[in-house]
C-alpha cells in the first residue's frame, strides 16, 4: 500500500495526522475526569490509530530503502489491520449491533495469518504472491465491512451518522482501489489518501459529540445551580406552595419547556409527595427527568420540614389542651405590646384570671372533667373581649391571662373585670359552681417597660380579690403602696434573719393555785434597729416566704440555752411550714440537741395540726423521744372530738378569746367543755391571755391547772418570778448565771390540787 507519492500527498498525510492527533488530545482533555460513554472511548482510540496510520504513510516518503523502511511498512500494515479490527467494537459502541465475538475473532485470525506470512518469501513458493496478500487483506476487510453493514442497517441514522457512513464508504472504496489497482502511481496515492475521508467523518462526529458533551455539562451545571438555589430558598421561603412555584419556574427555564407543571400532595404522617411533569407530555432525556425528581424531592423535604416546624412551634408556644398561647408566647406578646405602647404612648392592661374550684373538680370528678372545664374557660375568654385588641393565653394549670392593647381607662377596666367574673359560672362540677377570680394591672406611658412587673401586679390583684372574696380587683395606688410596703418588709425580714436579729422573749406559765412558775414559753421578737416588732406584724409574711423555718429554728436554739439558764421546762411554738420540710426532724434535732427532750413542749396551732398531714409522723417521733406536744389556740380550729384522741397530743391551750369571754355564761361553758374534754382524754390544760384576777379565779375554780398572760408576767428576755399573791405586783428576776441542770417538776394532767401536783422527772445534768 505504501509507495512513492508526490510531496503534496506526503504533506497532506502529515497535516491530517497532526489534525487528528490534535482532536484526540482535545477530546482526552475534555473527557478526563468526566463520566463518558464507551462510544467516546472507542472513537478516541480509533482516531488515534488513524492518526498513526497517516503518520506512518507520511514518514515512508522521508525514509530510504532499507531495514527502517521495511519495519515501517510492516508496522503500517499492522496499524491498518488494527484499525479495521477496531471498527467492529467501535461500530457496536456507537450504533449498536449483534454480538462481536465471532466477527472479531475471524478478522483477527485472518490479519494474524497475513502478519505471519509477511516475512515469508512467498515469491519463491507461489507465483502470484501479491494476489494472496491482497486476498488476505480484503477478506478480513470484507468481514469488518459486513459487520458494519449489519449494525448500521439496524440503526436509525442521524445526519452526522449518515455523513460518517458516506465517509466510510469513500475510504473503503479508495482502500479497495489501493489494493486492487496495480498502477505504480495511482496505487500508492490511493494507499496514502484512503484514510482521509474517514478521518474527516470521524473528527466531525467527534466534534459534534464534544459539542454535545459540552452542552450536556453546561446543562448539568445549570441544573446543579438550580438545585442549589432551590435548596437555599427552602430555608427562607417557609411556604411549600411558593417553593413549588419556584421549582416549576426553574424547571421551565432550564429544560426550555413552558408546559412543566407541579403538584404537592400531603400523605399520611405529615409526609408530602411532589411531582413535576410536562403537561404537553414532552419526552425529556433521563438527565432531565432526574433533575425534575431532585427538584420534587427538595420541595417535599421542605414541606415536611415546614410542617414539623409548625408542630414544634405549636408545642413551644401553644397550650396543647386549650390551643391557647402558653406562658412563653404570652410573655413575648406582652413585651411586644409594651414596646409598641411605649412608642404610641398608649396603655396596656393585663387581666389575670384564676379558676376557683378547679382542684375540687379534678379531685371529685377526675382529670378529664377538669380538662373539659379548662377548655370551656378558654372558649369563654376567647369571645369575652372581641371588641378590644385582646390576646388570650394560658400561663398555668388553672390560670389564664388576657393582654389588652390600647387599654381603656380604669373605670372601664373595672367593668370589664366584673363582666368576666360574672359572665362565667360553671355548674357542671356539682352544687358549688366554678368561677373566675380576676385581677387587673395596667402599664401607663412613662412607666418602665417591665413585663414581669406587670404580671406580678396583675397576680397580686388577683390574690387580693381572692383574699377579700370580692371576685375581682384592679391594681390601684393603694394596692401598689401595700405591695411596696410588703416588699420592703420582706427585704428587711430577710436581712434580719441573715444578721441574726431575732431573739427569744420568755413568758412564764404559772400554777393556777400557787402562782409558782412551772414553765416558760419562748416567743420570737424582731429587733429592728432597737425596736421590738411583735409576731403579729411579720408572722404571716414569714410563713408565706418560708423565713419562718430559720426563725423557728433560731428560737428553738435559744430555748435550749434558756433551759440551762433557767432550770425550767420551755415551750416553743412550731409552724406547720417547719414540719412540712423534708428534713424537719433533723433540723429540730440539730437546733435542740440530742438530750433533755422531756423538758421541751412544742406548740402547734389546731388548724395546722389538722391540715398538715406531714406533721403527724414528725410530732409522733418527737413525742417518742420525750417531747410534749401542745395544741395552741385550741377551740379556734376545725378538729373534732374523735380526732383529738388520735392525734399525738399531750395538752390543750385554751385560746385567749375564750378566756376573754369568761364574763359571760357562754364563754364559761366553752371553757368547761374544753376542760372536760381534756380530762376525758388525759390531757393537760393551759389557759392563755389571763388579764384579770377574776379570770384567774374563775379558771382555777373550773380546774385549769396552769395559766399564762400579761397579768401573770409579760414576755421578757429574763425569767420573772412572781411573788406570793398576784395583787402585790412585785416581780423578781432570776440571775442569768449558768448552773448545771437540776431535776425539775413536769406537771401531769391527773395531779391533785395540792403541792404534790408536780411530778418530778429525774435526769442527770
Amino acid at each position: 500500500m505504501l509507495g512513492t507519492v508526490p510531496a503534496w500527498v506526503t504533506v497532506l498525510q502529515l497535516l491530517a495526522a497532526g489534525l487528528v492527533a490534535g482532536f484526540c488530545a482535545l477530546q482526552w482533555v475534555w473527557w478526563r475526569g468526566e463520566v463518558r460513554p464507551a462510544s467516546a472511548a472507542w472513537s478516541l482510540a480509533w482516531s488515534l490509530v488513524m492518526s498513526l496510520i497517516l503518520l506512518g504513510g507520511g514518514l515512508y516518503a522521508l525514509t530510504t530503502p532499507g531495514p527502517v523502511r521495511d519495519v515501517l511498512v510492516f508496522v503500517h500494515a499492522q496499524l491498518v489491520a488494527a484499525f479495521l479490527v477496531m471498527a467492529i467494537p467501535t461500530t457496536r459502541a456507537i450504533a449498536g449491533g449483534p454480538k462481536i465475538r465471532y466477527w472479531l475473532w475471524a478478522a483477527i485470525a485472518l490479519f494474524v495469518a497475513r502478519a505471519g506470512l509477511w516475512w515469508v518469501p512467498l515469491d519463491q513458493y507461489i507465483a502470484d504472491a501479491p494476489v494472496l496478500d491482497a486476498v488476505l487483506l480484503l477478506v478480513p476487510t470484507a468481514v469488518v465491512v459486513s459487520y458494519v453493514v449489519v449494525a448500521v442497517g439496524r440503526t436509525r441514522l442521524t445526519g452526522f451518522g449518515s455523513l460518517l457512513v458516506v465517509a466510510g464508504a469513500e475510504s473503503l472504496a479508495i482502500f479497495t482501489a489501493s489494493v486492487v489497482v496495480q498502477d505504480h502511481y495511482l496505487g500508492p496515492m490511493f494507499g496514502a489518501l484512503w484514510a482521509i475521508p474517514l478521518a474527516v467523518g470521524l473528527e466531525v462526529l467527534a466534534l459534534n459529540r464534544l459539542r454535545d458533551a459540552q452542552d450536556a455539562a453546561a446543562q448539568q451545571n445549570r441544573m446543579r445551580d438550580a438545585l442549589a438555589r432551590l435548596a437555599n430558598s427552602a430555608w427562607f421561603v417557609k411556604d411549600a406552595d411558593g417553593l413549588l412555584l419556584t421549582a416549576r419556574d426553574e424547571a421551565r427555564t432550564i429544560l426550555r419547556d413552558p408546559s412543566i407543571e407541579g403538584s404537592l400532595r400531603p400523605i399520611a404522617r405529615d409526609r408530602f409527595v411532589t411531582e413535576l411533569f410536562s403537561a404537553d407530555k414532552v419526552d425529556h432525556p433521563p438527565q432531565a427527568r432526574t433533575f425534575l425528581i431532585d427538584l420534587a424531592q427538595i420541595v417535599s423535604a421542605a414541606a415536611e420540614r415546614y410542617q414539623l416546624g409548625e408542630r414544634l412551634h405549636v408545642t413551644a408556644f401553644a397550650d396543647p389542651l386549650t390551643r391557647l398561647p402558653n406562658r412563653r408566647a404570652v410573655e413575648e406578646h406582652l413585651l411586644a405590646m409594651l414596646e409598641r405602647a411605649n412608642v404610641e404612648r398608649t396603655r396596656v392592661s393585663l387581666i389575670y384570671c384564676d379558676l376557683d374550684g378547679f382542684k375540687r373538680v379534678n379531685d371529685s370528678f377526675g382529670h378529664a372533667h377538669g380538662d373539659a372545664l379548662l377548655v370551656r374557660v378558654s372558649d369563654y375568654l376567647r369571645h369575652a373581649l372581641t371588641e378590644y385588641d385582646s390576646y388570650v393565653g394560658r400561663v398555668g394549670g388553672d390560670e389564664f391571662v388576657v393582654v389588652l392593647a390600647r387599654a381603656p381607662q380604669d373605670v372601664d377596666l373595672v367593668v370589664i373585670a366584673r363582666s368576666i367574673r360574672e359572665g362565667f359560672i360553671d355548674r357542671n362540677g356539682g352544687s358549688r359552681p366554678a368561677r373566675l377570680t380576676v385581677g387587673v394591672a395596667t402599664w401607663l406611658p412613662g412607666d418602665i417597660v417591665d413585663a414581669d412587673a406587670l404580671v406580678r401586679h396583675a397576680d397580686t390583684a388577683m390574690l387580693e380579690a381572692k383574699r377579700s372574696r370580692s371576685g375581682f380587683r384592679v391594681f390601684d395606688r393603694a394596692l401598689r403602696r401595700r405591695v411596696e410596703a410588703e416588699r420592703h418588709q420582706r427585704a428587711a425580714l430577710e436581712a434580719a434573719v441573715a444578721d441574726g436579729h431575732f431573739t427569744a422573749y420568755f413568758q412564764p406559765i404559772v400554777d393556777a393555785e400557787t402562782l409558782e412558775i412551772v414553765q416558760v414559753e419562748a416567743l420570737a421578737r424582731w429587733d429592728h434597729h432597737g425596736h421590738l416588732i411583735l409576731p403579729a406584724d411579720w408572722l404571716e409574711l414569714a410563713e408565706e416566704s418560708g423565713l419562718i423555718v430559720p426563725i423557728g429554728l433560731e428560737v428553738l436554739r435559744q430555748a435550749r440555752r434558756a433551759l440551762e439558764r433557767f432550770q425550767m421546762p420551755v415551750s416553743v411554738n412550731i409552724a406547720a411550714r417547719q414540719l412540712a420540710e423534708p428534713d424537719a426532724l433533723e433540723q429540730i434535732e440539730t437546733a435542740w440537741g440530742d438530750a433533755f427532750w422531756e423538758h421541751l413542749t412544742l406548740e402547734i396551732t389546731e388548724s395546722a395540726l389538722v391540715q398538715t398531714s406531714s406533721a403527724i409522723p414528725v410530732l409522733s417521733e418527737l413525742r417518742a423521744r420525750g417531747a410534749r406536744i401542745a395544741v395552741d389556740d385550741f377551740g379556734t380550729g376545725y378538729s373534732s372530738l374523735a380526732r383529738i384522741a388520735r392525734l399525738p397530743v399531750d395538752e390543750l391551750k385554751i385560746d385567749r378569746s375564750f378566756v376573754r369571754d369568761m364574763g359571760t355564761e357562754r364563754g364559761r361553758g366553752v371553757v368547761r367543755a374544753i376542760v372536760a374534754l381534756a380530762s376525758t382524754h388525759g390531757l393537760a390544760v393551759v389557759a392563755e391571755g389571763v388579764e384579770t384576777p377574776h379570770q384567774l379565779t374563775a379558771l382555777a375554780e373550773m380546774g385549769v391547772t396552769r395559766v399564762q398572760g400579761n397579768f401573770l408576767g409579760r414576755a421578757a428576755p429574763n425569767l420573772p418570778v412572781r411573788g406570793p399573791r398576784p395583787s402585790t405586783g412585785a416581780t423578781a428576776f432570776v440571775p442569768e448565771r449558768a448552773r448545771p441542770l437540776r431535776a425539775i417538776g413536769v406537771p401531769t394532767p391527773n395531779a391533785s390540787r395540792d403541792g404534790s401536783r408536780l411530778a418530778t422527772v429525774r435526769r442527770r445534768g
